[in-house]
């Protein structure tokens, strides 16, 4: 009876090592997530300008978190892609197109945002942006994001509204510009 059972776990520890060392190798989760998050950008952290303009509003700015990069969009519904002319760079002090007012931002680096859409209708004047100048973005939570640190609104000036993006650092950027919509993707890392 002994040794009925001793051939019987035998067999069954034997079983079990074979159908581990078959079942293919799963990545940790360690791994894994160092796979997810090989970013490389060569996005750069120098000036990037686009000349164009839209008469077409600022409406919203919304962020989101990605793998690599923090995203800060700014909606102009309607404007085309090749419309959306800009100017995005970083600074050592964010200041109000035409007053020159400084504006505190908070984080390692400013970037200042500006996109050549007005935050008004330009037949009314009437704002089409919630946003105050120098207070936060409304509607923007920066909360768990691992670049952005704070938002800014500078107004709108002549065509032009301008943005502060508080970031962890002088990291690399990139600017898309999209049908009804300006794109800043701030990289987590270089």
């Amino acid at each position: 009876m002994v040794r009925n059972r001793t051939i019987w776990a035998t067999a069954a520890l034997l079983t079990a090592t074979l159908g581990v060392a078959a079942a293919p190798a799963e990545a940790s989760p360690v791994t894994a997530t160092r796979a997810a998050t090989a970013c490389p950008t060569g996005w750069g952290s120098l000036d990037k300008t686009y000349l164009a303009g839209t008469s077409t509003p600022v409406t919203n700015v919304r962020t989101g978190r990605h793998d690599c990069y923090d995203r800060f969009v700014i909606d102009v519904p309607g404007a085309g892609a090749g419309q959306l002319g800009f100017s995005v760079g970083y600074v050592d002090q964010l200041e109000q197109d035409a007053s020159g007012r400084p504006i505190p931002v908070g984080g390692g680096a400013i970037l200042d945002v500006r996109v050549n859409a007005p935050a008004y209708d330009p037949e009314t004047g009437a704002s089409t942006y919630p946003g105050r100048v120098a207070q936060p973005l409304p509607g923007v939570n920066l909360t768990g994001y691992s670049t952005f640190r704070d938002t800014r609104y500078a107004g709108s000036f002549e065509g032009v509204t301008q943005f502060g993006l508080g970031v962890r650092a002088r990291l690399p950027f990139r600017v898309l510009r999209l049908a009804g919509a300006l794109v800043v993707d701030v990289a987590h890392t270089w």
